[in-house]
């Protein structure tokens, strides 16, 4: 027994699928799937359950799970004493944001970078997906951090949060809109076609909550993953995109003129999230307090 074979075995029994499983250890599925059975053999029993549609745990499987979790639990917590003794960072740390926001002042890039140049023996894999899927990842130790958009609704209390960003939610609309004003209650965007972005990101979710309690559901009438592409939709006039606030040399930029949404106003965060019930590898917190400090508002 192995303990790259129980690893492969934890990361199958968490995606209950073996080509995702495959895809997070980047490996390629038939020599997933051989391990496994390797390790089957020599356990005598099989642990996994492969008739359905998806993969679960046999009766000895969820018995092993535990323990093969705190197999490798111990063998990290070996590495890791040695690094910090050595004052070594390697390993892998796994980080998810949102689209779109890499950039600017959410530069995620430079300090990827900065971190890679100090501690080249660390793997760093990066995802872009929505932030339900994030959350979804971090509960199930898919991933190790992530730049997640917050929507107002509760969390996983074993995932800890620190907010980086905070701007009005505005509603977008072509710069020559001839309804010349500067707010709009959220109940006067009942009737309007709306671009909105994709649902499971932080705004889409604030907007609809905010919706809901108004009593109406949005009439979204397109949707993207990042807000440039809801501008230049806005600009010429398919409908009212719901973004993030705009500066004024921005909405110029894009051809749009922004309004203030009201009663409510809404907000739009985003937030650095981790695990906070595993204590994470060194490179993990290590990278974590370099983005705490470089995204700090």
């Amino acid at each position: 027994m192995e303990l790259r074979q129980l690893r492969y075995f934890v990361t199958v029994a968490e995606e209950a699928h073996f080509t995702r499983a495959a895809a997070r250890l980047h490996l390629a599925q038939p020599g997933l799937s051989a391990q496994i059975r390797q390790l089957e053999r020599e356990l005598g029993q099989p642990l996994l359950d492969r008739s359905g549609r998806t993969v679960t745990l046999t009766d000895a499987g969820a018995a092993v799970l535990p323990h093969a979790r705190a197999a490798l639990a111990a063998a990290d917590r070996v590495r890791d004493t040695v690094d910090e003794f050595t004052g070594l960072l390697r390993g892998h740390v796994r980080l998810g944001t949102i689209s779109g926001v890499a950039s600017g002042e959410l530069d995620i890039a430079s300090v990827l970078a900065a971190f890679h140049h100090d501690h080249p023996q660390v793997e760093i894999t990066l995802t872009e997906t929505s932030s339900d899927a994030m959350l979804d990842a971090l509960a199930r130790g898919a991933l190790d951090i992530a730049l997640i958009g917050l929507t107002g609704a509760p969390i996983d209390s074993r995932i800890e949060t620190d907010i980086v960003y905070d701007a009005a939610v505005q509603a977008a609309v072509p710069i020559d809109d001839p309804g010349a004003r500067d707010r709009i209650p959220l109940r006067e965007l009942r009737d309007r076609p709306l671009i909105c972005l994709t649902r499971g990101t932080g705004i889409r979710g604030v907007f609809e909550r905010a919706c809901a309690a108004a009593g109406f559901e949005p009439n979204v009438a397109f949707e993207a993953a990042a807000p440039p592409l809801l501008l230049r939709l806005a600009a010429r006039g398919l409908g009212t995109a719901i973004v993030p606030a705009l500066t004024p040399a921005e909405a110029a930029t894009f051809a749009v003129r922004t309004l203030a949404i009201t009663d409510p106003e809404l907000r739009g965060r985003l937030a650095l999230a981790w695990r906070a019930d595993r204590s994470g590898s060194p490179a993990t917190k290590v990278l974590l307090g370099q983005l705490r400090i470089a995204l700090a508002r």
